[in-house]
């Protein structure tokens, strides 16, 4: 069974019934997200749909903290009329057909850029991180997170998949990290989350390279966990739920460990926004003209998918 949230939520608190506290929820069905429960498997899904086009503009890197503060503050249970949910898994996805995330919002880079406004641009990136850095934690709940990536996954697209504990995408869904194209790097945890993963050589080549992959590519290196069918998503990631949910809690602990053993601490990741943003400022004109084209085609995959 599925509910739409926050309407499946009647108690995360004593103070649930407060007035800020209902308007605090409300903000979870927002107009570029959407966030369902599915009782069946105790998990609750999370669809981006940001506008105008898919990347991480202001509202919805606010909206993403919203919900991450309200799967905090749960203490991993959920109740309606009475009964008790656990949250057992985090699944984050997109809405937005044949596209995952584009990543940073480029636009507002270049402005910030031209204005050379770097208390910007480094808030900007430090909510980024915040909201990733969230996810991988699993939120302090022991819940195992979950990326379904149907599509282009790219940039902080890409980051944000990588903050998860478990990757599953489509067959034809592409990977990368086009900001070398415009001599820039992700600088959102690309690094530390995919160095954990699959080592400093690849990662290195990876960021420095600017190629497209694929989603069998991820697959074959490590990166992607589990490669299902076009269309086929959804229904891999419940397969993947029940064939993991008898041992979900060594799981858990298994993913706690990995945290201890290999972590990225929240420092890590500030002072890597800090690196990318002074990076940022060095961008030449020529650079900005590179963003802006890539912004252009961003655009128009938009408007293709009726976003606009």
């Amino acid at each position: 069974m599925d509910m739409q949230l926050p309407h499946a939520i009647t108690k995360l608190s004593h103070a649930t019934t407060d007035r800020r506290q209902r308007a605090r929820l409300d903000l979870l069905c927002s107009d570029q997200l959407s966030a369902s429960l599915s009782t069946a498997q105790n998990a609750v899904w999370l669809r981006m749909h940001p506008a105008p086009r898919p990347s991480f503009n202001r509202d919805l890197l606010r909206d993403l903290a919203t919900y991450c503060r309200l799967l905090h503050d749960s203490g991993g249970l959920l109740e309606r009329e009475g009964e008790s949910s656990p949250i057992d898994y985090v699944v984050l996805a997109s809405a937005v057909p044949g596209v995952f995330n584009f990543g940073g919002d480029l636009a507002l880079f270049m402005q910030l850029i031209d204005s050379r406004d770097r208390h910007a641009l480094l808030e900007y990136g430090t909510a980024c991180i915040d909201v990733l850095y969230r996810n991988y934690c699993g939120h302090d709940i022991r819940a195992t997170t979950i990326s379904l990536v149907q599509g282009q996954c790219l940039g902080g697209g890409f980051e944000a998949a990588l903050s998860s504990d478990v990757i599953i995408a489509e067959r034809s869904s592409r990977f990368g990290f086009p900001e070398i194209l415009f001599n820039l790097f992700p600088g959102m945890g690309a690094y530390s989350f995919l160095e954990r993963r699959v080592g400093r050589q690849k990662t290195e080549a990876m960021l420095s390279s600017g190629e497209i992959f694929s989603a069998d590519d991820m697959l074959h290196c490590g990166i992607v966990d589990v490669v299902c069918e076009d269309g086929e998503g959804e229904a891999a990631v419940q397969r993947w739920i029940e064939k993991t949910r008898r041992n979900r809690n060594g799981r858990a602990g298994i993913a706690q460990a990995r945290r201890r053993v290999c972590g990225i601490a929240f420092e890590e990741l500030k002072d890597v926004v800090e690196i990318w943003v002074e990076t940022a400022m060095d961008l030449t004109a020529r650079d900005l003209k590179l963003m802006q084209r890539l912004v252009s085609r961003q655009d128009g995959v938009a408007r293709l998918d009726g976003l606009h």
